[in-house]
């Protein structure tokens, strides 16, 4: 419990869960089960430590391994790699029941990794994937020094918002002198950490975690326009917006996420009322209806103006968001709708148009966001079909992406062949690889009816030891 806090459990979400909206379906596993998965998820997993074993060969400690020539590469800091992949890693290597492989990952960063780097890392981008990779590594194995490093880091961040006026996180720390710097953020950046915090505040006793990041959500809610809308842009320092445009997309996102899952993995109900009033919103001023199909164009928070029909790969996470809220109909034509782009694309494109269907950015970075829709929205309903799309999504990744050591990014989708570039991001370690492996697998050691995956898929509730 956090003080003030009733403890809920999560359903995320399978059968029996009352949310917004009404009762979800009964757990999947009672479903249809008219297709065997099992060669599938047996192929996921054979690719995956197939991937691990040339990672830790040619890359291990790098940030990322460059798929094509086997090389390493940095992510936060150019000559300051922290090991993410590996961190990254972790949490999908226990549910794929890799034990040798997690006790590899482990073995690694307990001996090695060291956030005392005189640089400056994103908040954001620090606190998703190693405060979270970290987190849920501790979670699953239970070894007290992955704790004891997430707090490290986590302490690392809190300057970013304790030195800043508004309570809005600066974008950047340095990680070992505290200096923060860019106040010019987005409301992603600025609210999305409440899981991976609130996880701290539990473990540890200590509330700062959880209050700094709800007290900037707060701050963020409470700006929005008479139509109930948030720009994306904010200054961090003065708390004033930087720019009109909306969107369910980067860079606006986990912000709505994470105000459903600090209601999902910690009962706070404010969190909750706060996600139905600005969903609501969304719904009445965003979301339109072309060809039958459910889109959701940027517009001007406040006059509600469409301003682009570009749709962002990234944004098709919120089919699954919509779902999990209880709004599963909106959620399944959204997801209906992308899967118009998967079926015209094969790989979705970064961006496109969806009044043309034409890419306007034809690249793709491993972006598992199709993935992560379609394992929310079969936890929620059942239905075989989201369990169809993502095995297309899985092979058109193999078919496109494969490399000599590893699976790399695409720069261009509509090319004959897709072209590839050198690069593997990391949470391609533990996102869609996980999804997949949750899609097909029935593996023991996720409790499919009390769980919670962060915007990352780090698994911080509902690992079963």
């Amino acid at each position: 419990m956090l003080g003030g806090v009733s403890r809920r459990t999560v359903l995320r979400l399978m059968g029996g869960a009352a949310v917004a909206g009404g009762l979800l379906a009964a757990a999947p596993a009672a479903a249809s089960a008219s297709r065997n998965w099992k060669p599938t998820a047996e192929s996921v997993r054979r690719e995956f430590l197939w991937a691990w074993q040339h990672y830790v060969d040619r890359a291990l400690g790098a940030d990322h391994i460059k798929p094509i020539s086997g090389g390493r590469e940095d992510f936060f800091v150019p000559g300051h790699s922290v090991g993410l992949s590996a961190v990254e890693a972790v949490d999908t290597l226990w549910l794929m029941g890799a034990d040798a492989e997690v006790a590899q990952a482990v073995q690694w960063i307990e001996d090695n990794l060291s956030f005392d780097v005189d640089a400056p890392f994103q908040v954001f981008e620090t606190n998703i994937r190693m405060v979270g990779g970290l987190a849920a590594a501790y979670h699953c194995t239970g070894r007290p020094r992955l704790l004891e490093l997430a707090v490290d880091v986590a302490d690392r961040l809190l300057p970013a918002f304790t030195e800043s006026p508004t309570g809005l996180p600066y974008r950047y720390v340095n990680l070992a002198t505290g200096a923060v710097s860019r106040p010019e953020t987005n409301i992603v950046e600025v609210g999305t950490y409440i899981a991976e915090f609130g996880v701290l505040s539990e473990w540890t006793g200590d509330r700062r975690y959880y209050d700094l990041a709800k007290r900037a959500m707060r701050v963020v809610h409470d700006k929005r326009t008479e139509l109930g809308l948030l720009p994306h842009d904010i200054h961090a320092e003065t708390g004033e917006w930087r720019n009109r445009q909306a969107t369910v997309g980067p860079p606006g996102d986990s912000y709505y996420e994470y105000l459903w899952d600090g209601y999902a993995l910690f009962g706070d109900e404010e969190l909750r009322q706060w996600y139905d009033t600005l969903t609501d919103a969304i719904l009445a001023h965003q979301a339109e209806r072309r060809d039958g199909l459910l889109w959701f164009p940027q517009v001007d928070a406040f006059t509600g103006e469409v301003l682009s029909r570009e749709q962002s790969v990234l944004a098709g996470f919120y089919a699954g968001l919509l779902a999990e809220s209880g709004r599963v109909d909106e959620g399944r034509a959204y997801h209906d709708a992308f899967n118009t782009a998967q079926e015209k694309f094969g790989v979705i494109p970064h961006s496109f148009d969806y009044v043309t269907m034409s890419a306007s950015d034809p690249s793709n970075a491993l972006r598992p966001e199709f993935a992560d829709a379609a394992l929310m929205l079969w936890l929620a309903t059942g239905d075989e079909i989201f369990r169809e799309r993502a095995r297309v999504h899985y092979d058109n990744m193999l078919r496109t992406s494969k490399t000599d050591y590893g699976f790399a990014s695409l720069s261009d989708v509509t090319a004959k062949p897709p072209s590839q570039e050198d690069s593997c991001p990391g949470y391609w370690w533990s996102e869609q690889m996980k999804y997949y492996w949750l899609l097909f697998s029935d593996t023991p050691r996720f409790d499919y009816r009390d769980n919670y995956l962060s915007t990352e898929a780090n698994l911080l509730r509902g690992a079963r030891r």
